[in-house]
């Protein structure tokens, strides 16, 4: 990477923009552009200058033309984004300004940089790992606060922290068996029987499977938490997704079956994004077209994480088994609206004894229980509680590569169960080893590193 890249780092339309520019002739470049030379600066350091265009003549006199005022900060190999040289110019968001100083850039010496260019340098350069510069994508991409600490999570080297804990457990179970292989022969020396053995390989696949189990989370926390709201004819669906949403996003009518397809729009709640999905009311119907609906309605149960189940009348003992068998593995709530108009058909704050889920009592047409029903939704999603030390998988990516692993790891703890040779089950462990660093893009074990553990831990030779 020996040439000078530079583009545009905001968004464009802003008051203020920043144009990034990196690599060995980035200050040299920067400083041919500047009404005072800037090389000599400090790293870490801002200053105030001044933009000048190529010389221009006007009434015979050359004389440089003042493009913008500008704030530019000085960073310097290896302490930079990329770990390169790097200049960061702030200046006015004017569309021409920003035209301007990347043109003038390129002049002297720079190119465009290709899209997530700087992010590929800084993982060359070794200042982030791949899920790190995966990370910030997500970061730009974030749109909650859920979404943000999973993001930054990852970005802090979350995942690499945890992963690279694994592989220290891979290098002492590698170790063992390289151990077994190669020093048989001395009978002075005491080796690891299988069990202990097996014993290892059984933790990290554990932590390998707690891993990829997660994914199930970050993915709805990604792309927001399905909630479908499924009921009978005018029981109140698509007001309640009305009330939710505080928009008139469906249509809302006396007549029965009105909504004949699913209608899907998200809120957010506590810093999580839900999916609300108001579907077609269920009952027996000869309109083709709202069989479809109705079709859709049990397919958006099938998806859904959680299922509002709404109704303005007892459920019958048929509804109740219905419900019950289409829910299984979901979180089901009761909602019994209208309550405006009847309030006792149902006990007021318990679980219902025949399904044992949350019932919640709304009129969604004045807003009441609406709070209560928010909470309900939210402790229904069971999300842990994110810290710094919490690993949520949210790439499909890394999720492929743990399943992976997990199967390796299944086949390295049969083979010690059934007492294969060495030299089989370390060709899985480097199975297991090569897809847990397909996340990261960090290096795998290498012989040399295995020796030297040996010789670390086990008092070879000594």
């Amino acid at each position: 990477m020996t040439d000078t890249i530079c583009a545009l780092a905001t968004a464009p339309g802003g008051a203020i923009a920043i144009i990034r520019v990196s690599g060995p002739d980035a200050i040299t470049a920067v400083s041919s552009l500047c009404g005072s030379p800037i090389t000599s600066y400090p790293a870490n350091t801002v200053h105030f200058t001044r933009i000048l265009s190529s010389r221009a003549k006007e009434n015979g006199n050359e004389h440089p033309s003042i493009v913008d005022e500008v704030l530019v900060t000085i960073f310097r190999s290896p302490h930079s984004y990329t770990g390169e040289d790097s200049v960061e110019i702030s200046c006015h968001g004017s569309r021409y300004i920003l035209n301007k100083v990347l043109e003038l850039l390129v002049e002297h010496g720079c190119r465009m940089a290709q899209p997530g260019e700087f992010t590929q340098r800084a993982y060359l350069n070794g200042k982030l790992d791949l899920s790190q510069a995966e990370a910030v994508a997500d970061l730009i991409a974030s749109t909650n606060k859920a979404t943000h600490e999973l993001a930054m999570s990852q970005l802090r080297g979350g995942i690499s922290s945890e992963l690279g804990r694994l592989r220290e457990r891979l290098l002492k179970l590698t170790s063992l068996l390289e151990l077994e292989l190669d020093f048989s022969d001395h009978e002075d020396l005491e080796f690891a029987d299988r069990s202990t053995l097996t014993s290892i390989a059984e933790e990290i696949q554990a932590r390998v499977t707690r891993l990829a189990h997660s994914f199930e989370t970050g993915k709805a926390l990604k792309e927001g938490i399905p909630v479908a709201i499924v009921g009978k004819t005018n029981v109140g669906k698509s007001t309640l997704l009305n009330r939710l949403l505080k928009d008139d996003r469906a249509i809302v009518s006396d007549v029965h079956g009105t909504t004949r397809d699913t209608i899907e729009d998200t809120i957010d709640l506590h810093g999580v994004t839900f999916r609300f999905i108001d579907t077609a009311g269920i009952r027996q119907t000869t309109d083709e077209v709202e069989q479809i609906g109705i079709q859709r309605t049990y397919a958006a149960i099938e998806k859904a994480r959680i299922v509002l189940w709404i109704f303005d009348t007892p459920p019958s003992e048929a509804e109740i088994a219905d419900i019950t068998e289409r829910t299984q593995g979901r979180s089901l709530i009761m909602v019994q609206n209208k309550i405006d108009k009847n309030n006792a058909f149902c006990p007021d704050n318990q679980n219902t004894p025949a399904l044992q889920c949350p019932l919640i009592r709304i009129s969604a047409k004045h807003g009441q229980g609406l709070e209560e029903l928010e909470a309900a939704i939210y402790e229904a999603a069971h999300l842990p509680t994110l810290s710094d030390t919490d690993i949520i998988i949210s790439n499909a990516r890394h999720y492929e590569a743990l399943i992976k692993s997990a199967e390796s790891l299944h086949r390295v703890i049969a083979g010690l169960q059934d007492n294969l040779s060495g030299d089989l089950i370390a060709e899985d462990l480097r199975i297991v080893l090569s897809d847990l660093t397909e996340i990261t893009g960090q290096s795998q074990i290498t012989p040399n590193e295995v020796l030297s553990n040996i010789f670390k831990h086990f008092c070879i030779g000594k």
